[in-house]
């Protein structure tokens, strides 16, 4: 291999690595290049040291056969700061099924989610609610003046949408149950 084809293999491996996120072993790169194992593993080992040799805020580690960036260890306090890092919460299948009533009917006040489920669901709208999913988003113009529910961006961020054009039909959620989630 010429240098510049060294080069050109080097930065394919690194951008592979950064891009996979939970890391690929040498056979996945290898595969992916249409490369020989025996080239990957001599481009890694010199990623490996020159990333050592840096001393930067992240490094290539290989963890179970499988290599991934990972920020070095001298960061980790001010990387969880930053990131205020939270476990995510999962959502329950009460909790599911009432943002699926909201995402679909929205705006929607807490009475109708209330009708369609057929149980009380204030305190499940409150959690959406805390978790940032849902927002009030108006009022309905009758007396007691209830509040109209709605997605929020969170929600798309959450769920990885762009818009809730992305969603499927509600034909498709009716052939689903929430036993299937």
């Amino acid at each position: 291999m010429t240098i510049e084809e060294i080069n050109k293999l080097r930065k394919s491996v690194e951008a592979m690595i950064f891009i996979s996120g939970s890391g690929l072993t040498i056979n996945e790169i290898a595969q992916g290049l249409d490369k020989p194992p025996s080239d990957i593993e001599t481009i890694l080992n010199t990623l490996l040291d020159d990333y050592m040799e840096r001393e930067g805020g992240i490094h290539i580690s290989d963890t179970n056969g499988k290599y991934r960036f990972l920020t070095s260890p001298d960061t980790h306090e001010e990387v969880r700061a930053f990131l205020k890092v939270k476990k995510k919460q999962t959502l329950s299948k009460a909790m599911l099924e009432t943002l699926a009533i909201i995402t679909y009917k929205q705006p929607i006040t807490l009475g109708d989610i209330d009708e369609i489920r057929g149980v009380n669901s204030r305190s499940l709208v409150t959690g959406l609610i805390n978790r940032k999913l849902i927002k009030i988003s108006g009022q309905k113009d009758v007396p007691g003046k209830p509040s109209y529910y709605a997605t929020t961006k969170d929600f798309l961020d959450y769920f990885g949408l762009n818009s809730l054009k992305e969603l499927p039909p509600p034909k498709e959620i009716k052939e689903l149950s929430f036993d299937d989630l």
